[in-house]
């Protein structure tokens, strides 16, 4: 008996917390008392990331996408039930560290993981700094409780190749249902494009999110489709997520997320080619610097382009160059350039992080609004992952942005070119361009804010990580390390 008791001491907890949880919230909500429900809800999930803390993690990321903001308080929100759930998270792994006195130290000599640490140091130096410092601490709180679990702990859990398998999965199934809602809502509006960019709501905020998710997902889920180890039915079930995440995509009308997908697929054929990380990266400079020799020339000609975004394939691609009569290329326009004003303010520390929307009103020019501008910071922030931080974290904000990318990114080409096992190094290739999306995407809007894509993009640098650092013993298709903690 005393055997049997010690080897089920989990389950049975278990099974004790689960109905002390029903009848508590029985009694909380017999007396309406709503919010205390969650109390029990938190013990619960404490007790799972106690004894299972990569389940938690995979619970976490099947939640994400069908997760709602709530306001817990007034003029706090947070995404439910999945903030608190990664706050509860965090906590529990910085406890696990301090007491076991043990991480992979080869995690934190890694080159991603050294650009991360610096850019989360430089949040804490910045909001310090920082003009409106109660906001910029709080969103610290958040950037910290995303990067934690899906990093951190994610390049732990992510050396046995089942868990990669595994988040994508919990994050694709609930991606799943949202791309079906929102798929079927727009069959019912196809003549209204403003009732189109907001189907996917109460689950993703706008078409562009929502958009930039499934971009995110799709070369992944193409490696999938071609992937050895599925055979079968899990290879139609890759295809029939393939093909309705390029439905999705499609139906999102999000231009970002369009010009996404074509930039991964012609940086896989340099790739392919065997160009070096360092030509792309010139070149891509090149690029920059001829738009900004020739910008009077490029800006006039893209001045008279008049195609509105519309629900004709070829005319949403032809507004994309609109900057003259599209309202959202217009609006973008003017929160970079009162951007820009207030970097010239503050080139070295910024103006704190998250506080953007909270003060660029002042620094707008009537002659730059649009019809859906704003004074009062309820649409967002500048709308790109770069000029953002150099905007609220200065120059070394905006740097360490870049360096965080291109090391990952590098990291991802470095592990193709070099794994012994060809299947992680297809995997470690899809992967990086799967947040390679995100990086391109991030020019034109920034959701690194948002648990809905904080999760796949820090989870997906964790896998390109784990691979990376995991797969140079590998002569089979199980990543070594050691076993699961229970």
């Amino acid at each position: 008996m005393k055997d049997w008791l010690k080897k089920h001491c989990s389950l049975l907890v278990a099974l004790f917390v689960v109905v002390a949880f029903l009848a508590t919230n029985s009694v909380l909500l017999a007396k309406d008392f709503y919010y205390l429900c969650l109390f029990p809800v938190g013990l619960l999930a404490l007790l799972l990331f106690i004894l299972r803390m990569e389940t938690g993690l995979m619970i976490m990321a099947l939640l994400t996408p069908l997760a709602v903001n709530i306001a817990i308080i007034p003029g706090m929100e947070l995404s439910m039930p999945v903030e608190p759930m990664m706050i509860l998270f965090t906590l529990m792994f910085f406890f696990r560290v301090l007491v076991s006195r043990s991480f992979d130290t080869k995690i934190l000599r890694h080159p991603v993981t050294i650009a991360i640490l610096s850019q989360l140091a430089w949040f804490v130096i910045t909001s310090a700094t920082s003009e409106l410092p109660g906001v910029s601490f709080k969103y610290f709180a958040a950037r910290l409780w995303f990067v934690v679990p899906f990093y951190f702990a994610g390049v732990l859990i992510f050396r046995n190749q089942r868990r990669i398998r595994e988040f994508f999965w919990c994050y694709a199934a609930g991606l799943i249902f949202v791309v079906l809602f929102a798929t079927i809502r727009t069959l019912g509006h196809m003549g209204d494009l403003q009732t189109l960019h907001r189907v996917m709501c109460p689950f993703y905020n706008d078409h562009t999110a929502y958009g930039c998710v499934i971009a995110l997902f799709l070369p992944a889920t193409f490696y999938f489709v071609f992937s050895r180890n599925d055979k079968g039915w899990a290879r139609v079930f890759f295809i029939a997520l393939f093909g309705l995440l390029c439905v999705g995509l499609f139906f999102s009308y999000c231009r970002a997320g369009w010009l996404s997908i074509m930039a991964a697929i012609g940086v896989y054929v340099m790739v392919r080619m065997g160009i070096k990380v360092r030509w792309m990266v010139l070149l891509f400079g090149l690029g920059i610097g001829v738009f900004f020799y020739y910008q009077s020339d490029v800006l006039y000609k893209l001045g008279k382009n008049k195609q509105d975004s519309s629900l004709d394939l070829a005319g949403q691609v032809k507004s994309i160059s609109n900057i003259s009569t599209d309202a959202s290329n217009l609006e973008r326009l003017n929160r970079w350039a009162s951007a820009i004003r207030m970097f010239k303010e503050h080139p070295a520390m910024g103006c704190g992080p998250g506080t953007y929307q909270f003060l660029y009103a002042s620094y707008q020019k009537s002659y730059q609004k649009s019809v859906i501008s704003t004074d009062f910071g309820n649409r967002g922030n500048a709308h790109s992952e770069y000029i953002g931080p150099l905007t609220e974290q200065g120059i070394p904000g905006a740097a360490l942005v870049c360096i965080v990318y291109l090391t990952t990114f590098a990291t991802g080409v470095k592990v193709y070119r070099t794994s012994k096992d060809k299947t992680i190094a297809n995997m470690a290739l899809a992967f990086t361009l799967s947040l390679l999306t995100y990086y391109v995407h991030g020019v034109f809007n920034n959701f690194l804010d948002t648990d809905k894509l904080s999760v796949p993009f820090w989870g997906f640098t964790a896998i390109v990580v784990a691979l990376d650092l995991y797969s140079e013993k590998k002569n089979n298709n199980t990543l070594p390390g050691r076993k699961e903690e229970k």
